[in-house]
């Protein structure tokens, strides 16, 4: 940790980096922030958006901004106060809106992403790498880096979905990939849905090793599969800290939906008061219906149906449910990206931390 106050010998440290300058090498000296620090000290704030602000700027792009490739497509991005871009440290999240008849055009990236459908009704299509799956309210859809995906809409009303991508992550490392493809539209495989077939039960899949490993399989976490999931584990003895939660996992390991990121979804009961916490991790929330509070680094968002919120690390966050009906939540957080690096760690209020 630094402290610049016993630094005796910062004038000639700053001199010094005046000559080294030309060699491109540099000396610590007063006008650096401090290299380490006691604990996590993010600038990010805590940041809660509400649906009934979020829908009329969601019409005005809709009606005002066309929908197009290289890259942009027609997103709304959460972007809390202190980070200089990214909805977290680690990754983005936008809501994207598609109006009838559009076509999302196809690319690909090197960042993680998915999809989380949220608002809008009828025939929506994904197509990731040749495999079409319609997209429904309370779908998890899912893109792994470098696989050709686009999208079209048939509906009457404009189709809304969260896109989480790790691209505040990839920046950092300086690995950005990114392809249009020759056409607003890729072909579609005559097995339109086969690893779905073949992953989608969670339960079974096929013997013998999976064409690849490197990735998870699923592309697509249908609704009734998730709520079924949840209801069932809502039998189970709660969480302290969320309820009832299940993560999407990857059937082939396991572990995480994503490489980099985790999805959740999480049931509160009425009445209660979970546990406060913290974590060197970060996390947005979307809330899939009901009401509640939660209250984060020491401030209170109360939510409802619609609304987003979210976490920076090192944070402490507990939720709460003072009404009589169940509030379900979406959540995103970069936890596995924290554990691949040895960075994870987590402390319980009154209680104490653990990796």
């Amino acid at each position: 940790m630094s402290d610049d106050s016993k630094m005796i010998d910062a004038a000639e440290r700053q001199k010094l980096n005046a000559d080294l300058s030309s060699i491109h090498c540099r000396v610590h000296d007063p006008s650096d922030p401090p290299l380490f620090t006691r604990q996590p000290d993010s600038p990010m704030q805590a940041c809660h958006w509400k649906w009934t602000d979020l829908w009329p700027m969601l019409e005005r792009l809709g009606q005002k901004l066309a929908i197009g490739s290289g890259g942009n497509r027609r997103t709304l991005r959460l972007a809390p106060p202190g980070l200089p871009y990214g909805t977290t440290p680690t990754f983005w999240g936008s809501i994207q809106v598609v109006m009838p008849g559009e076509v999302a055009a196809a690319h690909r990236h090197s960042a993680n992403a998915f999809r989380w459908i949220t608002h809008g009704s009828g025939i929506t299509t994904s197509t990731v790498d040749g495999e079409r799956y319609e997209m429904h309210q309370g779908d998890l859809v899912l893109t792994p880096p470098m696989m050709w995906h686009d999208h079209q809409y048939e509906g009457t009303e404009p189709m809304v979905w969260l896109d989480g991508l790790d691209i505040s992550i990839m920046r950092s490392v300086h690995a950005s990939f990114f392809d249009p493809y020759p056409a607003a539209q890729q072909p579609v495989l005559d097995v339109c849905d086969a690893s779905y077939r073949s992953y989608g039960s969670g339960l079974m899949r096929p013997p013998g090793p999976p064409a690849r490993t490197d990735r998870n399989p699923l592309l697509v976490y249908p609704r009734e599969m998730s709520e079924r999931a949840l209801e069932l584990a809502a039998g189970l003895e709660p969480d302290p800290f969320d309820d009832t939660i299940l993560e999407f996992q990857n059937p082939l390991d396991g572990g995480s939906a994503l490489k980099t990121l985790a999805m959740c979804l999480q049931r509160l009961r009425p009445g209660l008061h979970g546990k406060a916490r913290r974590n060197t991790g970060s996390k947005l929330y979307q809330v899939v219906r009901g009401s509640g509070a939660t209250i984060v680094g020491g401030r209170v968002f109360e939510w409802e149906t619609g609304d987003y919120f979210v976490v920076p690390p090192w944070n402490w966050h507990e939720h709460i449910n003072r009404s009589d009906a169940e509030a379900v939540l979406f959540q995103v957080n970069d936890i596995p990206t924290l554990k691949a690096l040895g960075y994870y760690y987590e402390e319980a209020l009154g209680g104490s931390g653990h990796q």
